[in-house]
């Protein structure tokens, strides 16, 4: 789904009354937890929804998955919530506004709760798990959370992201300063968030070169590719394997949007990718896809070594890119 703008504003946030979710995960735990957001959206109608998380998560999230206005989860109201005795006079400025906290933060930990519950209005927080335990999809279990124990099976959980015009606008104007803006583009993540997630750096190569016409391999590199680049630029450079990095993530949103499939490890751009529209193949190795899979149009390989082939691979995104 396209979107023409973020949606709401500080001004309309301001007017209206303010629900706050706090969660301190990556890429694919927010990814993950958009069903749970936009039960937050229906519970809280006539209420806009903010998010406090990593400050580039929580810029994606706005207008994006129903998020009306962003916090960093760095800033420094919150790290007195965990002190001793904590001066409660500034964090009561940030918390107090909200009318419902809903916290996947430091749940656990009992001198965070007590603050936080002070310096909130009273009886406006929950305490929630971040990745719960349990059977089935993590997304399913961050509805168990809140609650929503009658919600939708595994295989019905919808992680859709809103892909803004301007994702895709950036996206467009990335992919024709490489010549790519006719191509039916793949993208490869070669990174993930742990080396034991990783299908070989060779074999994505590999896998890049084996993609004939219609197709093009893109590799999109970011921060999950800084431990192997040493490795794999090399290779590209070597075949030929066009490149494209340092992108926000709403140009990756726009990427996935525009792209006719991808290609990535168990990590937070598969999760991206599928969300923002791409069908694709997720490669899973010691990590249980059942737990972890992105949702969406992808098939998913496994094996728990990560012994697979390129043909392997090849052959899985071909099925369901239909080529």
């Amino acid at each position: 789904m396209v979107s023409p703008k973020a949606s709401g504003t500080s001004e309309q946030a301001a007017a209206a009354g303010r629900v706050l979710a706090i969660f301190p995960g990556a890429l694919g735990d927010l990814i993950c937890l958009v069903p749970a957001l936009r039960v937050l959206a229906r519970r809280h109608p006539d209420q806009t929804i903010e998010l406090m998380a990593r400050e580039e998560l929580a810029r994606l999230a706005v207008g994006r998955i129903g998020i009306a206005r962003a916090h960093s989860i760095d800033r420094r109201e919150v790290a007195a919530l965990f002190a001793q005795k904590p001066d409660l006079a500034e964090a009561r400025a940030v918390f107090r506004p909200f009318t419902r906290v809903y916290s996947f933060f430091a749940a656990a930990d009992p001198r965070f709760r007590r603050a936080l519950e002070a310096a909130a209005t009273p009886g406006a927080v929950s305490f929630h798990a971040f990745r719960p335990a349990g059977r089935g999809h993590v997304a399913a279990g961050y509805l168990n959370e809140l609650g929503e124990r009658g919600g939708p099976s595994d295989t019905e959980l919808d992680a859709h992201i809103d892909v803004l015009a301007g994702d895709i606008a950036e996206a467009g104007r990335a992919l024709t300063g490489l010549g790519f803006d006719k191509a039916r583009v793949v993208l490869l993540f070669p990174g993930s968030g742990s080396a034991e997630k990783n299908w070989p750096a060779e074999n994505f190569a590999a896998l890049a070169s084996a993609l004939g016409p219609p197709l093009r391999a893109l590799v999109v590199l970011g921060p999950a590719e800084h431990a192997i680049e040493s490795v794999l630029m090399p290779l590209l450079a070597a075949r030929g394997i066009a490149w494209l990095g340092g992108q926000p993530l709403g140009t990756l949103a726009g990427l996935a949007h525009l792209a006719a499939g991808f290609v990535g490890n168990d990590s937070g751009v598969s999760h991206l990718a599928a969300a923002s529209g791409a069908p694709g193949v997720a490669i899973f190795g010691p990590t249980d896809p059942d737990r972890w899979r992105p949702l969406g149009r992808v098939r998913i390989v496994r094996s728990p070594k990560l012994a697979l082939e390129p043909t392997e691979v090849s052959s899985a995104l071909r099925q369901i890119v239909g080529t």
